[in-house]
């Protein structure tokens, strides 16, 4: 039996007469750009979070350099982040012109180390982009404080973490703004690139509209330097149809993380971690990641036995080339990313995951570690 890393092909058998009807509901109406699916997504998305406004637009990167627009950061401002995460959290602070300033992140959940933030914060400083990796979001409550303390913007990246809960809340709802990614992998995926922006602030979601549409206030009456980041009336139509199951596909990744967790949890072994989730936080799982002393022997060996496995992410941004050659004076501490970035390695996991297939890919870990 071949195990997939993540199975798409069995969503979309569950869900294919609603998401062909509304497929067909777009071809045939032919708005295929600001289409009435549009409207009707961004409403759900806003309910679903708590969030007053949802914008729907193009990709998770601009979901983040929207926002950042908005709030006119640009040369000359510092923006803190992660140092673990995929490269879009830096980008879109060197997109707007602002520097991206790296913080390391919490041993136990990989999200930016609240302990070492407040270092980072100077004159320079205008937000902070915090990253719900792997599903879990970070400790909210402290970095908005501290932000408010030193009068700085928080922009929760929550690219995989839709759906997650902090504190009873859900994931972009706990902050100022927040962006996320409907990249077909996420745990809300479309089918092409896709993301969405939220916040419950009036003046911010009129900037970002205005933005989203070339910083057009009115056809051809342009206010704001903008970009083309809408989102296509498919892809919305789509996101309709899967936000039908969603919450149960939350509590299938919970059901799948959980029986890892518990598989995993006897195992003793130097260098070894299975992913804990904080008592005040419920996880979207959009990885399951495993910290293990010798990485590729591991991954050989499952590999071996026919099941997938995924490294997010083999290099910390900070040491990316390009970053590394540009960002001159950027160095610091970030010695647990790097540690990170060479032990961690993803497992499969998807809502229609059968326990049979997770049972298989639990022997194969547990075979492979002895």
């Amino acid at each position: 039996m071949s195990i997939p890393f993540i199975d798409l092909k069995t969503q979309y058998k569950a869900l294919k007469p609603q998401i062909d009807a509304r497929i067909q509901a777009v071809l045939e109406h032919g708005a295929f750009i600001n289409g009435p699916e549009v409207v009707e997504c961004e409403k759900k998305l806003a309910e679903f979070t708590g969030a007053k406004y949802a914008l729907a637009c193009a990709s998770g990167t601009d979901a983040l350099v929207i926002p950042l627009m908005a709030l006119g950061i640009g040369p000359g401002d510092e923006v803190i982040t992660t140092a673990f995460s995929f490269i879009a959290s830096a980008e879109v602070i060197v997109l707007v012109g602002a520097t991206p300033v790296y913080v390391d992140i919490d041993p136990i959940t990989y999200n930016i180390d609240v302990n070492k933030l407040e270092k980072a914060i100077n004159k320079k400083t205008k937000a902070i982009i915090p990253v719900s990796l792997y599903g879990q979001c970070p400790e909210m409550d402290e970095i908005n404080a501290i932000a408010k303390k030193h009068g700085l913007h928080v922009v929760e990246d929550a690219a995989q973490s839709f759906g997650a809960t902090y504190k009873g809340k859900r994931s972009c709802n706990l902050s100022e703004l927040a962006g996320t990614s409907f990249f077909p992998a996420k745990p809300l995926g479309c089918y092409g690139d896709g993301g969405a922006i939220f916040t419950s602030n009036e003046t911010l979601y009129k900037a970002m509209k205005e933005i989203r549409e070339h910083g057009s206030e009115s056809r051809y009456y342009h206010t704001r330097l903008g970009v083309n980041g809408r989102l296509d009336t498919i892809q919305c139509a789509i996101l309709l149809a899967k936000l039908e199951r969603y919450q149960w596909e939350l509590d299938q990744r919970d059901r799948v993380g959980q029986k890892y967790n518990q598989a995993f949890s006897e195992i003793k072994m130097k260098g070894f971690a299975y992913p804990k989730v904080l008592s005040h936080n419920k996880s979207a799982w959009a990885q399951y990641t495993l910290a293990i002393e010798n990485r590729a022997e591991f991954q050989k060996k499952l590999t071996d036995k026919g099941v997938p496995t995924a490294v997010h992410y083999p290099r910390i941004m900070p040491d990316q080339p390009w970053y590394k050659a540009q960002l001159k004076g950027t160095e610091g501490d970030w010695s647990v990313s790097r540690w990170a970035a060479d032990h961690v390695i993803s497992l499969p996991i998807f809502p229609d995951m059968t326990e049979e297939t997770q049972s298989k890919v639990i022997e194969a870990v547990l075979t492979a570690l002895k």
